[in-house]
C-alpha cells in the first residue's frame, strides 16, 4: 500500500526525496520505494523519518 502520508508530510517539510534520504542516512531509493508501498522500513529507520519529518509513528506509519 502507498504511503501517501509520508509523501505528504514530506511535502509539508519542502523536502526532496533525496533531502529526506540524507537526513535519515539511506538512498533516495529507499525513500521512494516506502512511499511507494515497495518496502518494509525497520522500527529505526520509521523512527528516524517521524523525527525528521516532526511525525509520530502513528502519523506515518499506523495503518487507519
Amino acid at each position: 500500500m502507498k504511503n501517501l502520508r509520508l509523501k505528504a508530510a514530506r511535502a509539508e517539510k519542502d523536502l526532496s526525496q533525496q533531502q529526506l534520504a540524507d537526513i535519515v542516512g539511506v538512498s533516495r531509493q529507499t525513500i521512494s520505494a516506502i512511499e511507494k508501498g515497495n518496502y518494509n522500513p525497520t522500527v529505526n529507520l520509521c523512527i528516524a523519518i517521524c523525527q525528521a519529518l516532526d511525525k509520530t509513528l502513528n502519523d506515518l506509519f499506523w495503518p487507519e
